[in-house]
């Protein structure tokens, strides 16, 4: 199997529409082994129980954007996994802007800064922690997911088109460092 023997963390499936779900499924039927993670508040509203359950693996409730919270993911899913990561999937947005329908050229500033947050800078968070903490193996894989909206104008992608311009920037940046410590790709 592709991925047997692989580790790895997989944040932000919520129910079997998200796009995190249906790679879990394929990485476990490739023989990956893996974590589960969404922030407590999606936990609530999501079925990844479920999906635990299917992928026979364990939920580990993290805010994406608390750094403590990372922490403590990722020293529980080293020690589950008995081990260094090779893969993280980073699966995480979302804008209150979109979510209440304010147009792009009247946005709410506070939404904008929980957008980027959420979206963009809790993949820099994950890396960070991940850089830190030497949870990658050599050659391990890091993917952040994104939209053409990050380089094509969507106009009802709103604020969510920064935030995915600037996680495609920060995946450049961060990945010059990961691959030059230990050879961890990372792409979007």
């Amino acid at each position: 199997m592709l991925l047997q023997g692989k580790k790895g963390i997989i944040f932000g499936a919520l129910d079997d529409r998200s796009i995190a779900w249906q790679v879990a499924l394929k990485a476990k039927e490739a023989g990956a082994e893996f974590t589960l993670t969404n922030a407590p508040v999606a936990l609530r509203m999501g079925n990844i129980k479920d999906l635990a359950e299917k992928c026979q693996t364990q939920v580990i409730s993290a805010d994406a954007t608390n750094m403590e919270d990372l922490q403590k993911l990722f020293e529980e899913s080293m020690e589950a996994m008995g081990g260094k990561l090779d893969f993280i999937l980073h699966s995480i947005g979302m804008s209150p802007n979109v979510r209440k329908k304010k147009h792009y050229t009247n946005l709410n500033y506070d939404w904008l800064h929980k957008t980027l947050d959420v979206s963009a800078m809790s993949f820099h968070r994950v890396m960070q922690t991940a850089y830190n903490m030497d949870a990658m193996d050599d050659g391990g894989s890091i993917l952040g997911l994104s939209y053409i909206a990050a380089q094509r104008v969507f106009p009802d992608y709103g604020d969510m088109a920064d935030a995915k311009a600037t996680l495609e920037s920060i995946a450049r940046s961060f990945g010059y460092h990961f691959g030059k410590k230990n050879k961890v790709r990372v792409n979007t």
